[in-house]
């Protein structure tokens, strides 16, 4: 399980006390990340994940050291039905959904020559169609609520022209299509969208799958900022762009990569 490297953020934004947020795939890596520190916020937080075991620790780990108890609810998100019942299970739950984190994503990677049909499908399923469909579960919610935000997790993948994970980057691409999409739709509604880009966040399966210590270093030295970047750094921009202190901001980007771009 991967969370927060200092689990109680330096700062804290007030208004996110008691904020209904969902995120997806928040039971490890960066979203355990975004988990936690909405949490720690004093948010009330319910997370989707289809990995029960992770969740459950997770849970576990905050239990009673948050402002509310975090919920966890298990779904395949790439079965739009199970989205609906698992979004409208979380706004039962915390009593509404202000703020959505659209985190969820699988970037395995796959030889452009040997993608199937099947796994093509599949991978959009989990790295783009979820994000449209959780949006739109969750906007009758986020439009009840007011002043909803919705942050979607892009990549600069898609911007680096890597060509081992063609899927994922197309997805990745996709996603600022829909974050600006959707920053049109529902901004007259009183909902604001954003994105972010991350770089390379070294997180434990990543070491464990495809990173070595020579990428990792191949990568830093590409960075402006000469260090490894881990889920901690993806934390404070989502907590701002999901915060009135990004009241004026929608339909744009962060990317979050140590200088790399």
């Amino acid at each position: 399980m991967d969370t927060v490297a200092a689990s109680q953020p330096a700062f804290r934004f007030a208004d996110l006390e008691d904020r209904p947020v969902l995120v997806t795939g928040g039971g490890s890596g960066i979203g355990a990340a975004f988990t936690e520190a909405f949490a720690r916020q004093g948010a009330r937080v319910a997370f989707l994940d289809i990995a029960r075991e992770p969740s459950l620790a997770l849970v576990a780990t905050l239990s009673g050291q948050t402002r509310h108890p975090v919920e966890f609810i298990e779904a395949d998100l790439s079965d739009v039905s199970q989205i609906r019942s698992a979004v409208a299970a979380a706004a039962e739950r915390l009593g509404g959904i202000g703020v959505l984190v659209n985190n969820a994503a699988l970037d395995d990677r796959h030889e452009f020559l040997e993608v199937t049909e099947e796994y093509w499908d599949r991978n959009q399923a989990i790295n783009l169609k979820q994000m449209f469909f959780c949006a739109q579960a969750a906007a009758p919610h986020l439009i009840a609520d007011g002043r909803g935000a919705v942050v979607n997790l892009s990549s600069i993948s898609f911007l680096l022209n890597m060509g081992g994970l063609p899927s994922y980057t197309t997805a990745k691409a996709g996603i600022l299509g829909l974050t600006k999409s959707l920053a049109g739709r529902l901004g007259p509604d009183g909902i604001r969208v954003n994105a972010l880009l991350p770089g390379m966040i070294v997180t434990e399966r990543q070491k464990a799958l495809w990173l070595t210590d020579e990428g990792i270093a191949a990568m830093i030295d590409r960075q402006c900022v000469k260090r490894s970047l881990t889920a901690a750094d993806m934390v404070g921009p989502c907590l701002f762009l999901a915060s009135s202190a990004s009241a004026g901001m929608s339909a744009q980007w962060i990317t979050v990569d140590g200088g790399t771009l």
